[in-house]
């Protein structure tokens, strides 16, 4: 039996992801110690994993529902979508995969002109449409119905027809080993033929991925050219960034 106090508390993980002991404490007026311990008993229940300063929906073996992802760090998103179309020059090409932060990317290149984009994302395409100047070509293959996220060895056949500029993609999660992980294999296999088959591949990801894990290997972070992020929190991915020469962009500084 959960307490008044504590589903309020899942109401606010499940619509944000992620819950910190703090604005809890001050949300709810009680003390830290009795939020730490609410956390605790969720964590127990497995409806929560703690995370350093608070704690995050489920357990890493199943990912969040697509209006949640949507709304988690919105603004955060948004920087990073601006940031990253200003790394892709007018009259190029590239692949933009299937995630939210994915879709910012697609508003915020509506101002290019000339663009050729290959997506397996139904919202990027549907994002991109409006625009005369960008060419948008979609993957085949299986669509998800959670959030129009196209999968499959069909997609990843049509993907593997092209050589392009620049690959957008996103991740899950972030390990502290630079590990990129994701939820779905079908996904990470297509997603594997667009970092295979681009020529700079650029990472668009918000702090929360640092908190969370997911169960499916996507690549490494050597595998990237450049890292766009509001901020990177880990001392280890950044010093991954530096060894392994990977461009580091963080929006919020």
């Amino acid at each position: 039996m959960l307490s008044e106090r504590q589903n309020a508390i899942m109401e606010l993980a499940r619509g944000e992801g992620r819950v910190l002991v703090e604005a809890l404490s001050a949300r709810f007026t009680v003390s830290a110690q009795t939020i730490r311990k609410d956390l605790n008993d969720l964590c127990e229940a497995r409806l929560l994993s703690r995370v350093h300063g608070g704690a995050v929906l489920g357990s890493g073996a199943e990912n969040l529902d697509y209006e949640a992802r949507n709304a988690i760090a919105a603004q955060e998103k948004a920087a990073i979508a601006r940031a990253t179309a200003d790394l892709i020059p007018d009259r190029s090409s590239l692949f933009i995969n299937i995630g939210t932060t994915t879709e910012a990317v697609a508003r915020a290149l509506l101002g290019h002109s000339g663009l050729m984009v290959i997506t397996n994302n139904l919202n990027v395409a549907h994002a991109l449409r409006a625009s005369a100047d960008i060419e948008c070509i979609v993957a085949g293959g299986l669509i998800r119905r959670s959030d129009g996220g196209i999968v499959g060895e069909a997609a990843v056949d049509i993907i593997r027809q092209f050589k392009v500029d620049f690959a957008v993609i996103g991740a899950s999660a972030i390990d502290e080993d630079g590990s990129l992980l994701d939820f779905d294999y079908r996904e990470v296999r297509v997603a594997q033929a667009i970092i295979a088959n681009a020529r700079h591949v650029v990472l668009v990801s918000d702090s929360t991925k640092f908190d969370r894990t997911a169960p499916v290997r996507l690549a490494q972070l050597s595998q990237i050219g450049t890292f766009v992020t509001d901020h990177c929190r880990s001392e280890a991915v950044r010093d991954l960034c530096k060894v392994s020469g990977v461009r580091l962009v963080e929006t919020g500084r």
